[in-house]
């Protein structure tokens, strides 16, 4: 004889769990959807990230700043780079597009010193800035009547954080501090440095 109840009550059984499942399926779509924006973010910011490297005094650190002269003729070229590291400091001015080299003083350098000179960068606003990407970040031929102030924080000589500014109002670029006092900072690590610049015309 055919047991009449247990044959309605498994197909009830059955369509109560698809039914469960499809609601649970439902609310984890809706989750995801809606509520993705909301999950846990990371503790550090690229901006905290910046500011760590640019504090470390550790091996291999560095920061540095060129400045690149207006678009000219390869021989009437300019540039110059300042690059500061835990143990060292330089400043080397470059002629034409490919930087052959006019002039470089190179000097040693000690942790404090370079603790006390990233922490001045740092209290500047140096990493404060937001690093462009794709061709926003594309520095070739910008501000091309004016000077390219690029700022660089570098560990193992991979860059960290790169940021940019120039003297052109419609090329403000990703630097979100005051370009003359980090310049500033920069050219007075060395010793009779803003004359070896002005030598050049930089």
């Amino acid at each position: 004889m055919v047991d009449f109840k247990n044959s309605r009550v498994f197909p009830i059984a059955l369509v109560v769990i698809i039914v469960i499942v499809a609601v649970a399926a439902l609310i984890s779509l809706v989750r995801a959807v809606f509520f993705s924006g909301s999950s846990t973010q990371p503790l550090t910011s690229q901006e905290d990230n910046s500011r760590e490297a640019l504090l470390s005094s550790a091996v291999g650190r560095s920061v540095s700043m060129s400045v690149r002269g207006p678009i000219v003729a390869d021989e009437e070229f300019r540039s110059y780079e300042i690059v500061v590291t835990p143990n060292s400091r330089s400043l080397t001015t470059y002629s034409g597009y490919i930087k052959q080299p006019i002039s470089q003083t190179g000097l040693g350098n000690n942790i404090p010193a370079y603790e006390n000179f990233v922490y001045s960068l740092a209290r500047a606003d140096l990493a404060e800035g937001t690093a462009l990407e794709g061709d926003d970040n594309d520095t070739r031929g910008v501000c091309a009547t004016g000077k390219l102030y690029e700022f660089t924080i570098s560990n193992d000589n991979q860059t960290v954080e790169r940021l940019w500014t120039t003297t052109c109002r419609d090329a403000r670029g990703s630097l979100d501090a005051n370009r003359d006092q980090l310049t500033q900072l920069f050219v007075k690590q060395i010793p009779d440095g803003s004359d070896a610049i002005r030598a050049e015309d930089l």
